[in-house]
């Protein structure tokens, strides 16, 4: 079947786009593996000036390819912009730190010489989520081309056009034909192309359900998988913590990409001394954002990426009211074809309701109070999910001491929001999946730590 290309702002049709047969898959991937033969022997200087190529390309097409995210899945062409330009900084980290992360590393041992060598997999399969189109493909791509893989991409079918329009960046930049391509296919093809002798590891961004399906599928065949999957990131707002400052930032980072990021802030755990007064200037906060047009650069909120997925979000929301949690802001939805969820708060949320047991995945915060700060570790902890936390205190050795060792989670920030960032390993624990993207542990994920050793 066809791929058509909906935009959520509007409900009208953008583009219907063919799909391939598993035949065309199938050659398509050979065309890659074809070009990996020699890809894998290009030194580290070739591969570098290609990445800062295509962090060129990328900013010299950052309005044309913010447009396009707001137009098929409704990000904020603000925010799009940002995205875009966090695309053109990851391929320039890898185009200066990737030949040092990937340099030999001498062990003395009886040998004349011994040294741990890094060397490619292969072809890379990504498996990629609507809501960071670009990020998401870019963090996996710019470290997978620099240590010598080459990669082939299932994105999701709501995002066809930045789907296509990432090869067309490679393709731009100079790299040599077929080190990337886009496959255009259905999710039932993934297992078949898992599949293929030449896809060596596969790495996935998406939903748990998808994470468990493609693990299994890779581990019945052997191949490396790296996940990162649903969050439902803790923030603590301690009694010592800066209201203004916690307020802020957990708006922020609770309506970024519309609500619909994996790091986003989901759960607030505010002990009960500060309560009343953080829930007010989170209230103000959350009043003061625009929702509206994505194509707006005044535009704080834009629609949910899809019709069904802001149904979803509202089903849950309704069935924690009924639950007993009290709804403060927003939990409506207006008339119209469109896919607009408005900024929501809700407090009084407990155990046993979807705002505090699953992901919220738009723009709907949770508030949750605690007696203390151990009963807001404990809180914050009892979730499924491990991506990502943050904690709010003026005593910042204590900050730390939370963040390093109470917080469950593979990032946890003090006084600020979580973000991923080039320069450092960016991954979960429990639910959210395991492996590591960005930074020297991301290069290294897909790649033969290989020992040479001469007598």
């Amino acid at each position: 079947m066809p791929i058509v290309s909906i935009n959520p702002a509007n409900g009208q049709e953008i583009k219907t786009y063919p799909t391939l047969t598993i035949e065309d898959t199938f050659k398509k991937i050979d065309q890659t593996q074809n070009a990996w033969a020699s890809w894998r022997r290009s030194s580290h200087e070739t591969r570098s000036t290609y990445l800062n190529n295509m962090a060129g390309v990328l900013r010299k097409r950052s309005q044309e390819l913010a447009i396009l995210m707001a137009t098929e899945m409704g990000k904020p062409v603000s925010q799009g912009l940002a995205e875009v330009e966090k695309c053109a900084e990851c391929c320039a980290y890898y185009a200066a730190e990737g030949p040092v992360h990937l340099a030999d590393r001498i062990i003395e041992t009886e040998a004349s010489k011994s040294y741990a060598s890094f060397q490619p997999l292969g072809i890379v399969l990504a498996v990629m989520p609507w809501n960071f189109p670009l990020w998401q493909v870019f963090r996996f791509l710019a470290p997978a081309l620099a240590a010598g893989n080459c990669g082939v991409l299932k994105h999701a079918s709501n995002v066809p056009g930045c789907a296509l329009i990432i090869e067309d960046i490679v393709q731009e930049a100079g790299f040599p034909p077929h080190v990337f391509q886009t496959l255009l296919i259905s999710s039932n093809l993934v297992n078949q192309v898992i599949e293929h002798p030449a896809i060596r590891a596969v790495t996935l961004t998406g939903s748990n359900n998808a994470g468990i399906q493609v693990a299994g599928k890779a581990g019945s065949v052997l191949k490396k998988v790296v996940l990162e999957l649903g969050g439902s990131d803790a923030y603590v707002v301690l009694a010592d913590a800066d209201l203004e400052l916690a307020a802020a930032t957990c708006v922020d980072s609770r309506l970024i990409n519309s609500g619909q990021s994996c790091i986003a802030a989901k759960r607030f755990i505010v002990v009960e001394p500060v309560a009343e007064a953080f829930i007010k200037l989170f209230l103000d906060a959350m009043q003061r954002k625009v929702l509206g047009d994505p194509l707006d650069r005044s535009t704080d909120v834009g629609p949910q990426a899809r019709a069904d997925l802001r149904d979803e979000l509202h089903a849950q929301v309704l069935k924690s009211i009924e639950k007993g949690a009290t709804c403060i802001l927003g939990g409506t939805i207006a008339a119209g074809n469109h896919a607009y969820y408005p900024p929501t708060i809700l407090t009084n949320v407990k155990p046993g309701m979807p705002a505090y047991d699953e992901e919220l995945f738009g723009p709907v915060a949770s508030i949750i109070l605690a007696k203390d700060e151990a009963d807001a570790l404990r809180i914050a902890n009892d979730s499924e999910f491990g991506l990502g936390s943050a904690v709010f205190t003026r005593n910042t050795i204590r900050g730390e001491q939370i963040a390093r060792f109470e917080l469950d989670a593979g990032s946890s920030y003090v006084n600020e929001r979580v973000k991923s960032d080039p320069r450092l390993p960016f991954g979960g624990i429990k639910h959210s999946g395991y492996g590591r993207e960005l930074s020297s542990f991301g290069i290294l994920e897909f790649v033969n730590i290989k020992t040479v050793y001469i007598k």
